[in-house]
């Protein structure tokens, strides 16, 4: 879906940043910003900036920054639409969908509505099972059986459901809400809801009776259904919600809410096989895990990690349903193992769980095994020989064919190269006569040679979509000394209020100036004139695609240098006033060649040297 920058713009000019920011970070007013612990990286005193005037936020510590929507792809792991959807839900807009039929918009609002309200509902129960557990001696010690404590129980929203069959009527008074059934969080039993019983005469129980509740919430925190499992002998061990309109197993991960800013931190994601899995982990000084919620890893699983880190370790047991559990989460990861990603499998021994495998042998020791664990490549080399004779050339064959879903299913680059090389040693074949088996060349033709196969691997870089699923940004700081237009162009980018404290004189001088600054201050000009006063990060939307986009990014980029000595208001100054000696002197030298024959020129003339003379620049020389 295409978003028109203006609404982008508008969208980010109604939104408070420090509302939005707020939700996820604790924040204290600290002078002119707010300021807080940077949820991008560990710090123990805060370095983390939200500037109610940019609409910006910026770390001191790592160099992270960005707008609104730029934080919520960031940080909540959000796409482009959805951050932008999710701030415009927040601020009364409806983002404007213009490839679509008004029959498709309405369905969307009408879902959008449904989603609300179904979350408010499962919200409800998630405070209900917190207070059956505070109440359960029973759930308390087998939590405390399993070496949980009460505030990771708490960081969790751990809850339990006791045995009645209808306890949810307690919370709910309309138990025949129809909202309870498609919540999941209520079963109605088929033969009445086939028929036309009435809702209000349907027998109806609740999904969950007596099991530990784990809360499964999305990226934004909202809760979307629920885990239970038995404290005693039962089955199943664990039970689900079912697919609902805001939850889907084959999407979600538990724990990722939780988990973002260790993922971060840590700087990869541990994905295990289970809720208590993630639990005991946290508690145990690994809070960057997740795990898929009873069904096998699939793509949309890997993209959604790939969103807050670059580095996965899948952690299994080393038995067969371990490893045919870490064969479909290589299949799942192999369309997204590019050469900057990292993909590891950590088999662990049959008699542990990560949590058994920390407590028996030590937090370092489970840390070593994540170091060393089997990358990708070794693992997929393993799955290719499964069940393979190298010994013989039909076991070699055999390898090869199982090798070749496998190895296309990577994306090009330097790791698929190399895997062909391997695969080929394997093979006892040399590579190109691999890659030719694998992609066959097209038939001689009787009128020449074979033509050149179009086989080959693909060597060019892959085009980005109109909107990437991250905020463009400028690395680094520019080199050498910034010319006086430099720092007047990114001065006024990031403190835009600033053009309407600037004559219209100035306004032409700097429009007037050449290329790239006097283009990018008329289109500052036109931004003003045509959506009145906007924050900095509202400009920075409107500047996507511009011609000159990186070099304004740039010098906005310099402005906003926590390390620079001056204040913005002093330096703009500043600035100003050797611009405006600029390009008096400059009029000067154009007037004193036309004086000596003019004697209108030579009036001008003077009047100007006049005025250079008592407008002397303020502040330190540039």
């Amino acid at each position: 879906m295409s978003i028109p920058q203006a609404f982008i713009q508008e969208l980010l000019n109604r939104v408070d940043i420090v509302d939005v920011v707020g939700r996820y970070v604790q924040l204290k007013k600290g002078g002119a910003n707010f300021m807080g612990l940077c949820p991008f990286h560990g710090e123990k005193s805060p370095s983390f900036s939200v500037s109610p005037a940019k609409q910006f936020y910026h770390c001191f510590g790592c160099g992270v920054n960005g707008n609104a929507i730029g934080f919520l792809m960031e940080h909540a792991g959000m796409g482009f639409v959805e951050a932008v959807s999710d701030l415009a839900q927040q601020v009364g807009l409806n983002v404007p969908q213009d490839d679509t039929s008004p029959q498709d918009r309405e369905r969307a609002v009408q879902l959008r509505r449904q989603q609300a309200s179904l979350s408010d509902v499962l919200e409800k129960a998630v405070q209900a099972y917190v207070q059956h557990l505070r109440a359960s001696p029973r759930a308390i010690a087998y939590l405390k059986g399993r070496g949980l404590s009460g505030q990771i129980a708490k960081t969790f929203g751990l809850g339990f459901s006791p045995e009645g069959w209808r306890t949810l009527a307690n919370t709910f008074p309309d138990y025949s809400d129809e909202q309870l059934v498609t919540s999941g969080l209520v079963i109605a039993h088929e033969d009445d809801a086939q028929s036309a019983v009435p809702a209000s005469e349907r027998r109806r129980y609740d999904r969950f009776r007596d099991r530990i509740m784990f809360p499964i919430r999305n990226v934004k925190g909202e809760c979307i259904g629920f885990g239970g499992r038995v404290l005693d002998k039962g089955e199943p061990k664990y039970l689900n919600s079912p697919e609902t309109p805001v939850f889907s197993k084959g999407r979600e991960l538990y724990g990722l809410f939780e988990a973002r800013t260790d993922i971060r931190v840590k700087g990869y994601a541990l994905v295990t096989e289970g809720y208590m899995d993630v639990v005991a982990l946290a508690q145990l000084g690994f809070g960057n895990a997740v795990a898929t919620l009873g069904t096998a890893c699939t793509p949309e699983h890997v993209h959604k990690l790939f969103r807050f880190t670059d580095a996965i370790v899948f952690s299994f047991d080393g038995d067969a349903a371990g490893r045919r559990a870490a064969r479909k989460a290589l299949d799942a990861a192999l369309p997204l193992a590019n050469d900057t990603r990292s993909v590891k499998f950590l088999f662990l021994p049959a008699e542990h769980d990560p949590d058994s495998f920390i407590r028996a042998n030590g937090t370092e020791a489970f840390a070593q095994c994540v170091k060393d664990a089997e990358p990708l490549s070794r693992f997929l080399l393993d799955a290719a020989s499964a069940d393979c004779d190298l010994s013989t050339a039909e076991g070699r064959a055999r390898m090869a064919a199982q090798a070749r879903p496998l190895w296309n299913a990577l994306p090009d680059g330097a790791l698929k190269r190399q895997l062909l090389s391997e695969l080929a040693k394997l093979a006892d074949l040399d590579a190109q006569d691999l890659h030719d088996l694998w992609h066959p060349r097209a038939a001689p033709s009787r009128n020449g040679p074979p033509p050149r196969s179009n086989a080959r691997l693909d060597t060019r870089e892959p085009r980005q979509p109109a909107h990437e699923t991250r905020p463009l940004r400028v690395s680094g700081r520019r080199k050498g000394l910034a010319s006086r237009a430099d720092r007047a162009l990114g001065l006024l980018l990031v403190n835009p209020s600033a053009w309407d404290l600037l004559s219209h004189e100035d306004h032409a001088m700097l429009t007037e100036l050449p290329e790239p600054h006097g283009p990018l201050f008329a289109w500052l000009d036109a931004q003003r004139l045509e959506y009145g006063p906007q924050a900095w990060a509202a400009l920075r939307e409107g500047l996507r695609e511009h011609p000159q986009e990186a070099f304004a990014l740039a010098q906005a980029d310099f402005a906003s240098d926590p390390n620079r000595d001056e204040t913005e208001p002093e330096e703009l100054h500043d600035v100003m006033s050797r611009l405006r000696l600029d390009a008096w002197r400059k009029q000067s030298t154009a007037l004193a060649a036309q004086a000596a024959h003019d004697p209108q020129a030579l009036a001008r003339l003077k009047a100007l040297n006049e005025r250079i003379k008592n407008h002397p620049p303020q502040g330190r020389q540039v």
